[in-house]
Parts: C-alpha cells; sequence; structure tokens
C-alpha cells in the first residue's frame, strides 16, 4: 500500500479531551491520542496533558469524535487514460476531507490494471501525488473482458490488495471457479460486481416506479443469483470472496446464511443504498443512477439492518465519476455512477441519527472491518499503528454544493441536500491533510 511522505510529521502530538472511538479495541471512550513520527504511541484515558510530556505539542479536540481513519473498498478514478474525469490526486483531496485515509482503487481504467507493470505505475503515482494512501485492486480478468484470467500471484505480489473486474460481473462460472482456486494458493481476495448480465439490461430497479417512468427495469434476482451462485463456488474452492455491493434483502438473507455456514465471506454495501432509494430518481435524476440500482425502501430497511447486525461487513462511497457529458442526458442514454468520497461519512452518519446504527458499527464498517478483510496495516488506533485517523463534529450540519466538491467530477447524488456531520481533520501518517475551513 503506497503511503505518503511522512517527512512533515516529525514531532509528538497529542489530540486530547475527545471521544475516542477505536471499534478493533472495543473503544469508545473520552480520551487522547499520542503519536510521534507517523505513528500510534497511545490511545485512551490515561493520554492527558500531564501524561504526555514535555516538548509534546497538544491539540484540544473538545469532546469532537477521534476515530482511525476511513478506508473506503470501491473508487474509481479516472487515472490513467480519462483524468478528465478524476485523478489519483483530486480523488485524493476529496477523500481527505470526507475523512478517508486510504483509498482503495478499481482496475477499470485504460490500461486496465491487469499487469504488474501497471500495479506499479498506480502505486508510484500515488506517491507522488496523492494526499492519503492508495492501494489498487488487479483486474481478475484480461481486459476486464471475463475470458482470460490474470496472473494472480504476480498481481499480489506487485502490490495489488485484491482481484476484481470493477463494475463489471465475471459471468464465466468454469472462469470463476478456476479464479477461486487459483486466488486460494496466495490467499487472495476476489471481490465481484454481484450482477448477472444478460438480466441486468435495465437503468432502474424493476418495478412499478419503473413502469410508471416508463424505463426498462433490473430485477433484484439478477443480484442474487450471481451472488447464490458464487457462494456456491466458494464452497467449492474454499477461497476468500466479498461481494462489492449488495443491494436488497434476498442478498442480506443469502450473505447470513452463508456466513452462519462458516463460509470465507464478506460483503458490502454503498452508502447511497443505504440513504437513498429507487423514489430519489423523481423526475429522471441521472445522478441517482447506479449499479447497482437503488431499490425499494424495502430493501434499503433490510439493508440497514445488514449493516447493524454485521452482515454486511463495509460501507463503501462507490466513488464514480462521471462528466455532464455523459450525465446531463435523458435517463436512460446516462451513465451509472456517483461521487462519494467527500460525502461517505456524513451520509452514513444519517443512519447513526435516523436509523438507530450504533457509532461504533458505523466506524467498524469504514475503517476496522476493510483493513481487517484486506489485511491493513490502519484501521485502529493501537499502539504501533499509522497515526491515521479522523476528527470530526457528529452534530455540524453542511450543505452539499457541487462549487464546493474537491472531486474534478460533480455528479454526487446528495446535491443541495443538507447532511449532518463534519469532518474536522483528517490525518495520515501524522501529517494534517485536511483541516476544516469555515469559510469554504
Amino acid at each position: 500500500m503506497m503511503a505518503p511522505s511522512a517527512k512533515h510529521s516529525a514531532g509528538r502530538k497529542a489530540y486530547l479531551n475527545a471521544r475516542l472511538i477505536d471499534p478493533a479495541q472495543g473503544l469508545d471512550e473520552k480520551g487522547g491520542l499520542l503519536i510521534e513520527d507517523g505513528w500510534i504511541l497511545a490511545a485512551g484515558p490515561k493520554v492527558t496533558a500531564q501524561s504526555t510530556g514535555s516538548g509534546t505539542t497538544t491539540f484540544d479536540c473538545k469532546g469532537q469524535v477521534l476515530a482511525p481513519g476511513l478506508i473506503d473498498m470501491r473508487v474509481f478514478t479516472g487515472e490513467p487514460g480519462n483524468e478528465y474525469r478524476e485523478t489519483l490526486a483530486t480523488a485524493s483531496e476529496a477523500a481527505a476531507a470526507g475523512g478517508i485515509t486510504t483509498m482503495i482503487v478499481m482496475p477499470n481504467t485504460t490500461p486496465v490494471v491487469d499487469d504488474a507493470a501497471i500495479v506499479d505505475f498506480i502505486l508510484r503515482r500515488a506517491r507522488d501525488t496523492a494526499i492519503v494512501r492508495v492501494a489498487p485492486m488487479a483486474a481478475l480478468t484480461r481486459g476486464l473482458g471475463g475470458e482470460l484470467m490474470t496472473e494472480i500471484g504476480t498481481l499480489q505480489e506487485a502490490g495489488a490488495v485484491a482481484v476484481t473486474d470493477g463494475n463489471k460481473a465475471v459471468a464465466n462460472a468454469r472462469l470463476f471457479r478456476r479464479a477461486l482456486a487459483y486466488a486460494k494458493d496466495f490467499d487472495m481476495l476476489v471481490v465481484q460486481h454481484a450482477e448477472e448480465p444478460t438480466l441486468a439490461t435495465g437503468v432502474m430497479n424493476a418495478s412499478e416506479t419503473a413502469g410508471r417512468l416508463g424505463l426498462a427495469g433490473i430485477p433484484a434476482v439478477a443480484e442474487v443469483i450471481m451472488v447464490e451462485r458464487d457462494l456456491r463456488l466458494v464452497e467449492a474452492t474454499g477461497a476468500r470472496y466479498h461481494a462489492a455491493q449488495i443491494s436488497c434483502r434476498m442478498s442480506v438473507d443469502v450473505m447470513r446464511a452463508a456466513k452462519a455456514r462458516g463460509l470465507p465471506v464478506t460483503c458490502g454495501v454503498s452508502v447511497n443504498h443505504l440513504v437513498l432509494n429507487e423514489n430519489d430518481i423523481g423526475a429522471y435524476r441521472t445522478f441517482f443512477k447506479l449499479s447497482p440500482p437503488l431499490r425499494s425502501e424495502d430493501d434499503r430497511r433490510a439493508l440497514v439492518e445488514g449493516v447493524k447486525d454485521g452482515t454486511i461487513d463495509v460501507i463503501v462511497s462507490s466513488h464514480d465519476p462521471q462528466s455532464a457529458d455523459t450525465k446531463r442526458l435523458p435517463f436512460a442514454e446516462a451513465e451509472f455512477g456517483a461521487i462519494g468520497l467527500e460525502t461517505l461519512f456524513s451520509a452514513s452518519l444519517s443512519l447513526h441519527h435516523n436509523d438507530g446504527v450504533k457509532l461504533s458499527r458505523l466506524i467498524d464498517a469504514l475503517s476496522a472491518k476493510p483493513a481487517q478483510i484486506l489485511g491493513l496495516e490502519a484501521g485502529r488506533l493501537a499502539p504501533g499503528a499509522p497515526a491515521d485517523f479522523t476528527l470530526a463534529d457528529i452534530q455540524r450540519s453542511w450543505t452539499v454544493e457541487d462549487h464546493l466538491l474537491r472531486s474534478r467530477s460533480k455528479n454526487s447524488p446528495f446535491e443541495h441536500r443538507t447532511l449532518e456531520g463534519r469532518v474536522m481533520e483528517t490525518v495520515v501518517a501524522g501529517r494534517t491533510v485536511y483541516a476544516y475551513d469555515p469559510s469554504r
């Protein structure tokens, strides 16, 4: 994983009077965090102004939440090949403003990240331009074509943290079974966009709403069929499997049953599917055209319950920047996707404020669980861990306006919406990469 330079993070610093939340350690209490040279030295109620010693720079957190930096497991960028949509630099600036300290970037670029040299390019480019950590997932099939498997072991050696075809499902069951068996030899995570492509030919959720709007629907069964097929193959191979995004009640039930059987499986959900539903499409609003599509309110509630009970492991932004040329079109012709790095944390907080999800479970799904699944050092406030964390005022509200967003593309489904909860500071390797500016 590519880390930003820590050359500016020298010296001992203490963040005091914070509400420390670290799900990895079961920590949720008032205390402080002591860091030095980019690493955590101590965290907890014993870290006080008196205990830190002379020569320590101290910061009063004023009771705000201090948590491990967020790890976003699903970020699309345009670099290389389509930098007009998003670069690693602009994505990292948006991520930092959203409390994200690690971006996991998808292989859907030009060229595709299906070769060790491209993995190396992403890591070197991130080192030179990004202000947060960047780790790439590599392609599972050559050119994302779904026909020839990539060299998983070589890609892992180059620095890829998982293999996936990003926003494309691997439909060939024989190839996917071979990929799972091969990945198991390297203990490599296989990530799937769960959608049966011959069924997923519409543009929104198949429902009465789609009929009323005159739009072709994508049935929820297109997702659950692929999930169930994949789980059978996991059972046959024993490989680690992650469903990148699930979007319906049936998929939650299937994943819950698979975990009860002890299968090595995990799953994610985008914050969009937790907060929004198909009715938000309204008058053909293309910023709400997503893959998988926004589902019914019943499905949304099932996803929230899945987050609550841990059936759904992680929450992602599914950041997918699109230009105005591809979004400001008739709904059926517009591209799928929405940006979300800068709004991930704030939008997720609505589950705490409105749906009764515990704050510690939210932060677990945004930091500790992704780190655990991917085998990263981050995602915790323990001594010896990287000093990657975020400080947030969970009561401060702000309105999402496109001219305020740092992403190069502006296709946010939360445009003009007021969100409750604001990141005040983001620290990576002990260095502040974002600080809230009330004048902006």
